[in-house]
C-alpha cells in the first residue's frame, strides 16, 4: 500500500452491531459480509459472502452494496449507495429481520480522562489503531517495564522488568532511554540507547508502540489483528531471471491464506520476502501499515515462522526443549515460574499436553509440527507463516495440522503456509496461486478457484500450469472481476495523514552500543541445552567415549615398553592422528545438522559469537578430556628416552598439553568444515581427508624441512606443529637420529616448544574467525550486519 498525501476529513465513526461495536478510521474501507475475512462478518445466511463495503468517498463515508442477492436496506428501502453517517441504521439480508448494524459517532471523552487526540499510528502508518491507552505526558521521567513498580506497566514478557524510560529535557523536549534490556527499545524500528523522540516518531517497546501526540502519550498494543500488505515484489536473480514478478495481494486481520503453486513458481522465495529473510528486489511488505523491512529490527519478534525441518533439538523432550527456547527469547529477569507458565499454555493450546515430556525424535510427524508451532507462538506472535507443514503426512494428519492452523487463525493472528496440499484449501479464507515465473494465478476464495481457470478438478489445473506455458495467467487474472474484488479494490485504501516531519536527530542510535547483557545468558542456556543433547544423543556418546580409548591403545602398542628409535616416532605420529580425529570427529556434523535451528534462533535475535561460544565451550570440554584420556592411555607405563626432560614441564604433561591443543584446533577445523558443507552426509568423506592430510603434512611421513612449497604449505597443518612440540619435547633429533628428524621445529629448545605451541594456538584463532564468517552466509540478511 503506497504512502500518498491524503485529507482526512470524514470523521471517525463507532459501528455497532449485536452486542460488539468497533472504531471505523477513514483512513481505510470495511468489508461486510459472511466472509471470515470481512471487517464486519455476518453469519446470517441471507447475507452474501461479500455483500457491502463501507468507506470514506468525496470527505464522507459512503456505503456501497456489493451486488448482494438478498440486498442492504436503510429504514425500509434497499439501496445500493448511499451516505451515511451517525445515527444510520443499516440492514442486511432483509428490511425486517436481517442482522443489523447502528452508525454513532465517536463518544467525548469524559471529564476525567485525557482530551482526545487524533491516533497517531493512523497518522504515520495509515493503518487504523486505535489507542489501548492514553495518559498525559510526563513533567519529568517515565519508566516503563513489566514490573509492578513501574511507572507504566507493560504485561509482555519479552519487556524486561525495568525497560526503557522516557524523559523529558530541559529544552521541552523527550528522550528514550533503554535500560539495558534483553529485547531492546526501538525507535521508527531502529534499536537505539538514548534517542530524542517527537512527533511522528514510533518507540517501539515489545509488543507495544508508543507515540506522542499533542500533550499525551499514547500507547498501541499488537494483540495480533493486523493486516499484511504486499505490493509489487519482484525478485531477480543473476542472469536477469525473475523469481517474483509484482506480487500485490492483501492479507485480512484473523485469517488464514494458502500459497500454492507448481514447482519453480516461487512460493518460497515468496516465504522468504514475507517474512523479511530475503527481501525483494523491489516492492514493500507492510505490517499493518509499518515498512517491515525498514522495521525489521523491531517488528521480527511478531514474526513466528515454521521452516519444512525441524526448528528444535529433537533429542530432547517437548517441555524442555521449549523451555529452553523461552529462556533465549525472554528476558533474563523473567522468571523461571513465569516462563513455565507460559511454556504450559502453549502446551495446552497446541494440545501437546499428554506428549509434554515425551523426546521430540519419537513424535508422529504431524505433533511434531505442532512442537514447532508451540515453539513459535511462546512470543505470541502476529503474523505465524509455515512451509509445508502437511508434506508426508496422511490424510488425517494433513487436515488435522491444517484445522490447528485454522484455529490459531480464529483466536486473532493471521497466518499464511505454504502448502503443496489441496485436501484442506477449504479451511482457509484465501488462496494465492502462483504460476511460474512467480506471478499471481488467483488471488481469492479458493471455492472459487477452479471455476476461474475452467476445471473441476485440481490436477487438471495443475496439469495446465505445465502443459500451457504460453497461457497468460497473470494477465487473465488482472482483468478478472475477482482480481478487481479481492485486490485492487481492497488495496487501493487512502493512506496516511501528513504528520509533523520528525525531529532529524531523534532516531540515531547511541553511537557505541555496548554488548548487551543478555550474551552472557545466551551462552549458558544454549551450552546447558546443547550438553543436554549431545548427552541424549547414544550414538554420539558411544564414539566419543570409545574413540580417544581406541587411538590411545594404538599409539601404546606402537610405543611398547618405552620410546626409543624404532618406536617413538610412529607413537607420535598415532597420537597426532588420534588428537585430529578425535577433535574433528566431535564438531564436523554440529553445526550443518542445527543449520535450520540457528537461521530461526538468529532471525529472533541470538547472537552469533554466542551461538560459537556455545559450541566452543561444550565441544572443546569434550575434546580435552578425551585427548587426555587418549595421552594417558597410549603413555601409560612407557618410559622416555634416558636424560628426557621438558622444556617447562614433565614430558608427559607437555605432551599432553600438545595433543589437547591439536584436538582444539582439530575440533575448530570440524566447526570450518560442519559450517562450509551444505549437507550432514558430506561431512564424513571430508572428515577422512581431513586425517589423510595430516598423516601425510605432519612432518613423519615425509622430509619437508628444506622442500619450497611443501614446507609452506605445511605450515597450515595442525598437525604439522603439534608433532613439532611433542617432537621438541622428547629431543626427537636425539631419539631418532636422521634427515627427516633434522627438523627445526623438532629441537629441544623452549622457543621451538612456544613457537609450536603458539601456532596451534594462532590456527585454532583462525579457524574460530573463519568459521564466524561462515555462519553470516547462512543467516537471514537482514540481519548479517549485526
Amino acid at each position: 500500500m503506497g504512502e500518498r498525501e491524503f485529507a482526512l476529513t470524514a470523521p471517525q465513526l463507532v459501528l455497532e452491531t449485536d452486542g460488539d461495536s468497533q472504531v471505523m478510521s477513514p483512513s481505510r474501507s470495511y468489508a461486510v459480509g459472511r466472509d471470515p475475512a470481512s471487517d464486519i462478518v455476518f453469519t446470517d445466511p441471507r447475507v452474501s459472502w461479500h455483500h457491502a463495503v463501507l468507506h470514506v468517498g468525496d470527505g464522507h463515508w459512503v456505503l456501497d452494496d456489493d451486488g448482494s442477492t438478498n440486498g442492504t436496506y436503510c429504514e425500509g428501502h434497499r439501496v445500493a449507495h448511499l451516505d451515511v453517517g451517525p445515527g444510520t441504521v443499516l440492514w442486511f439480508g432483509s428490511p425486517a429481520d436481517g442482522p443489523s448494524c447502528r452508525l454513532a459517532a465517536l463518544p467525548e471523552p469524559t471529564a476525567l480522562s485525557a482530551p482526545r487526540q487524533p491516533s497517531a499510528l493512523t497518522a504515520i502508518t495509515g493503518s487504523f489503531r486505535p489507542p489501548t491507552t492514553v495518559r498525559p505526558l510526563p513533567a519529568k521521567v517515565v519508566r516503563i517495564g513489566r514490573a509492578p513498580d513501574n511507572d507504566l506497566v507493560v504485561g509482555d514478557l519479552s519487556v524486561s522488568r525495568h525497560h526503557a524510560e522516557l524523559r523529558a529535557r530541559a529544552d521541552g523536549r523527550y528522550e528514550i532511554a533503554d535500560l539495558e534490556s534483553h529485547n531492546g527499545t526501538f525507535v521508527n524500528g531502529q534499536p537505539v540507547l538514548q534517542a530524542l523522540v517527537g512527533p511522528g516518531d514510533l518507540v517501539g517497546i515489545g509488543h507495544s508502540v508508543f507515540c506522542l501526540v499533542g500533550d499525551q502519550l499514547q500507547e498501541f498494543v499488537d494483540t495480533g489483528d493486523i493486516d499484511l500488505d504486499v505490493e509489487g515484489l519482484t525478485v531477480q536473480v543473476a542472469g536477469g531471471r525473475t523469481l517474483l514478478d509484482q506480487v500485490t495481494f492483501p492479507v485480512g486481520q484473523k485469517s488464514l491464506l494458502a500459497v500454492a503453486g507448481p514447482s519453480g513458481a516461487g512460493k518460497s522465495t515468496l516465504l522468504n520476502a514475507l517474512t523479511g529473510l530475503r527481501p525483494a528486489d523491489h516492492g514493500t511488505v507492510r505490517y499493518d501499515g509499518r515498512d517491515l523491512y525498514r522495521d525489521y529490527a523491531e517488528l521480527r519478534s511478531r514474526i513466528g515462522l515454521v521452516p519444512q525441518d525441524d526448528i528444535l533439538h529433537t533429542q530432547l523432550p517437548v517441555r524442555r526443549a521449549l523451555a529452553y527456547a523461552a529462556e533465549l527469547r525472554f528476558p533474563g529477569d523473567t522468571a523461571p515460574a513465569e516462563r513455565a507458565a507460559r511454556v504450559e499454555e502453549v502446551i495446552d493450546e497446541l494440545g501437546l499436553a499428554q506428549r509434554a515430556d515425551q523426546v521430540i525424535s519419537s513424535l508422529s510427524g504431524g505433533q511434531r509440527k505442532r512442537v514447532s508451532v508451540a515453539l513459535e507462538l511462546l512470543t505470541k506472535p502476529s503474523l505465524l507463516f509455515l512451509d509445508e507443514p502437511t508434506s508426508g503426512l496422511d490424510p488425517g494428519m494433513d487436515r488435522s495440522v491444517m484445522q490447528m492452523l485454522r484455529n490459531l487463525a480464529d483466536d486473532g493472528r493471521t497466518v499464511i503456509v505454504v502448502t503443496h496440499s489441496v485436501l484442506s484449501l477449504d479451511l482457509c479464507d484465501r488462496l494465492l496461486l502462483l504460476a511460474p515465473g512467480g506471478k499471481i494465478a488467483w488471488y481469492g476464495p479458493p471455492g472459487e478457484t477452479l471455476e476461474h481457470f475452467g476445471y473441476r478438478h485440481w490436477p487438471e489445473a495443475f496439469e495446465a500450469f505445465e502443459n500451457e506455458r504460453d497461457r497468460d495467467w497473470s494477465g487473465q487474472f488482472r482483468s478478472s472481476p475477482p482480481y478487481r474484488r479481492y485486490i485492487a479494490g481492497v488495496t487501493e485504501r487512502p493512506a496516511a495523514i501528513p504528520v509533523p516531519e520528525p525531529d532529524p536527530q531523534a532516531a540515531v542510535p547511541a553511537p557505541a552500543k555496548p554488548k548487551p547483557r543478555r550474551w552472557r545468558k545466551q551462552v549458558g542456556t544454549l551450552c546447558r541445552r546443547y550438553a543436554s543433547a549431545l548427552s541424549a544423543d547414544r550414538t554420539f556418546l558411544a564414539v566419543m567415549i570409545a574413540l580417544p580409548f581406541v587411538m590411545g591403545a594404538m599409539a601404546h602398542a606402537l610405543a611398547g615398553s618405552k620410546l626409543d628409535e624404532s618406536t617413538a616416532l610412529n607413537a607420535l605420529l598415532i597420537l597426532c592422528v588420534g588428537g585430529v580425529l578425535t577433535g574433528a570427529a566431535n564438531a564436523v556434523r554440529e553445526l550443518v545438522k542445527e543449520r535450520t535451528i540457528y537461521q530461526r534462533e538468529r532471525a529472533v535475535g541470538l547472537s552469533r559469537s554466542a551461538y560459537l561460544c556455545s559450541k566452543i565451550i561444550v565441544l572443546g570440554t569434550v575434546t580435552v578430556v578425551q585427548s587426555v584420556v587418549l595421552t594417558m592411555v597410549a603413555l601409560a607405563g612407557v618410559k622416555f628416552p634416558p636424560g628426557t626432560s621438558g622444556n617447562f614441564m614433565p614430558p608427559l604433561l607437555e605432551i599432553t598439553l600438545a595433543v589437547a591443543l591439536l584436538s582444539v584446533t582439530a575440533m575448530m577445523l570440524g566447526l570450518v568444515i560442519s559450517a562450509l558443507v551444505k549437507k550432514e552426509e558430506v561431512t564424513m568423506p571430508l572428515l577422512v581427508l581431513v586425517a589423510i592430510v595430516q598423516v601425510v603434512f605432519c612432518g613423519a611421513l615425509l622430509e619437508l624441512n628444506g622442500v619450497p612449497g611443501l614446507n609452506q604449505l605445511s605450515w597450515l597443518i595442525p598437525s604439522r606443529w603439534a608433532l613439532g612440540a611433542m617432537a621438541s619435547t622428547i629431543d626427537l633429533p636425539r631419539v631418532v637420529p636422521g634427515t627427516l628428524t633434522d627438523d627445526p621445529l623438532f629441537r629441544h629448545t623452549s622457543g621451538v616448544w612456544l613457537l609450536d605451541m603458539g601456532m596451534l594456538l594462532a590456527l585454532a584463532v583462525v579457524y574460530g574467525l573463519v568459521v564466524a564468517r561462515l555462519l553470516r552466509r547462512h543467516e537471514p540478511a537482514v540481519m548479517r550486519k549485526q
